[in-house]
Parts: structure tokens; C-alpha cells; sequence
């Protein structure tokens, strides 16, 4: 059995049911899954999911609405910037590919917000289309189980590169290895706990076999902590503007947080970012 082959057949056997992995599932709604994925884990995302694609079912429908009905129902997803490009993304569906999700990766890369990663995901898993998908988890298994790294250095464009030398040539097959990859690395060749024991690799990994090596390579930078930090001070002025369907005033955003210069920067960084819009009484949602 080969690489591939192996992590396919577990892959079938073990994946998760998931929305975006159930027939008939929209390419519309691949593409907002994958915006929703990105940094938010998968138990909060299909819920909000649902809400959107009952709310919003095409491009279309979403382009009607002003962007800041998107990022009131983006909710509690962090990192509500996605939720603007996600509109923007619509809109431009809408108007250059008639309401309809391209499945060419470059004319994915041109649409707003759509990175390498995203535009490659939506052509594999919405349109079965063959190129390699990396995403962390993708990374974590490589560096594992082919480099005989316990965890992987920064991105870096080989990373594409190392998954392309391990894809199969069958369109489906690929679809369904790229699938596989990410399911491994998110249920058992996780981060600090890897189940070694349970992975259908296990016998096969650079890692396991070289004595589980310490990993002395670079490392990414460590996110600072969230309490107390910027984004949480954006979050709760976020949180009362979605709460609200008229403006919220300065004297009101006073009680959001104590510290003034703080609350202060994180408005204006809001107010930059286009996820604040300042009014003569108060401040909205764009």
C-alpha cells in the first residue's frame, strides 16, 4: 500500500461527518466554510455556517445586503475582517462570474480575500479539480512522517511542493488524500499529544522511527496573549455594535473597557479596517 493509498483508505473509514463533506453541498457554501475555518475551530463554525448558507444560499444574496449585515451575523467567529471580505468576495462573484464560484484557481486567487490555500481548497473540495491542498495540519503530518520533524518551520512555498510529490494522479483520489491529510493531522497526528498508535502511518513515519527527534528548527512567532490584549478591546466594541441597530454612542463605548487610550486605538483601528463606521451619533456597523 502506498503513502497515499493508506491515508485515503483510513480516511474513508474515519472521516467526520461534516457539512461541506455531504452531497450536493454547494461550492458557495465550500468557500464560506473555508473562510469561517480559518483560525476558528470546526464546533463553532457549522452552526454559524447553517445560519449563513439558510440566510445567504448564493453569492448573490449576500452581494444584496450591506456589509455590515455580514459582519453582525459573523457573531462570535473572531476575526470579523473575513466576514467583510467574504461580502466583498460575494460581490464580485456576482458581478464577474454571474453568481457563480469559479473553478479556476487563478480566477479564485483574484476574488477578494481568497488566498493560495483557500482558492486551491475550494477547486479540490467544491470542484474535485487536482492540485495540492496545505493547511497546518497538512504541514504537521509532512514534517512527521516524510522529514522526520516533530513539528513543522514557517511556510514556505516547498510546502506545496512536498504535498504535490505525494499526491496521486486520480482526480478523486487526490481530492480524497488532500481530505485525508487534514483529517490525520486535526484527529491523531495532533500538535502536542500525537495518538502514534492509532496512525495508519505509524509504521511508515520518519519521525516514530528516528526515536521521535526533538525538533531544533525555527519557529514561528508565539501570538500574544488574548486577554487584555487589542483584539479583545475590539471584540467587546464589536460586540456592542452588533448589538445595536442604531449608532452607539462615544459616551456609551466608555463602559466597554476602563482603559481609555486602549478602547481609544481599538475603535481607530476598527474605524480603519472598515469594521466601524463613525456617524454624527456614534459610531455603526459599516
Amino acid at each position: 500500500m502506498t503513502f497515499a493509498g493508506t491515508v485515503v483508505d483510513w480516511f474513508h473509514e474515519n472521516k467526520r461527518d461534516l457539512p461541506w463533506r455531504r452531497e450536493g453541498f454547494t461550492p458557495w457554501g465550500t468557500l464560506v466554510s473555508e473562510f469561517m475555518l480559518q483560525q476558528t475551530p470546526v464546533s463553532r463554525v457549522i452552526p454559524r455556517l447553517e445560519e449563513w448558507l439558510t440566510r445567504w444560499p448564493t453569492p448573490a444574496a449576500l452581494a444584496a445586503v450591506p456589509p455590515g449585515e455580514a459582519v453582525r451575523a459573523w457573531q462570535s467567529l473572531g476575526y470579523p475582517r473575513r466576514a467583510l471580505w467574504l461580502h466583498a468576495c460575494a460581490v464580485a462573484i456576482t458581478e464577474r462570474h454571474g453568481g457563480i464560484v469559479p473553478d479556476d484557481v487563478d480566477e479564485l486567487l483574484a476574488l477578494p480575500g481568497i488566498g493560495d490555500y483557500t482558492a486551491r481548497a475550494v477547486a479540490v473540495f467544491a470542484y474535485g479539480d487536482r492540485h495540492p491542498v496545505v493547511d497546518t495540519n497538512i504541514r504537521r503530518v509532512i514534517a512527521r512522517a516524510v522529514d522526520g520533524q516533530g513539528e513543522p518551520g514557517p511556510p514556505s512555498k516547498r510546502d506545496l511542493a512536498s504535498m504535490e510529490a505525494l499526491l496521486p494522479d486520480d482526480r478523486a483520489a487526490a481530492a480524497a488524500f488532500n481530505a485525508g491529510m487534514m483529517e490525520l493531522g486535526a484527529l491523531v497526528c495532533v500538535a502536542r499529544t500525537p495518538r502514534c498508535e492509532e496512525c495508519p502511518l505509524r509504521d511508515v513515519c520518519a519521525w516514530r522511527l528516528d526515536g521521535y527527534p526533538a525538533y531544533d528548527g525555527p519557529r514561528k512567532a508565539v501570538q500574544k496573549k488574548f486577554e487584555g490584549s487589542d483584539r479583545q478591546v475590539r471584540g467587546l466594541i464589536m460586540a456592542e455594535l452588533r448589538a445595536s441597530h442604531i449608532p452607539v454612542t462615544a459616551a456609551e463605548l466608555t463602559g466597554v473597557w476602563p482603559d481609555a487610550a486602549q478602547r481609544d486605538r481599538a475603535l481607530a483601528g476598527l474605524l480603519a479596517d472598515g469594521l466601524a463606521v463613525a456617524t454624527t451619533d456614534g459610531y455603526v456597523l459599516p
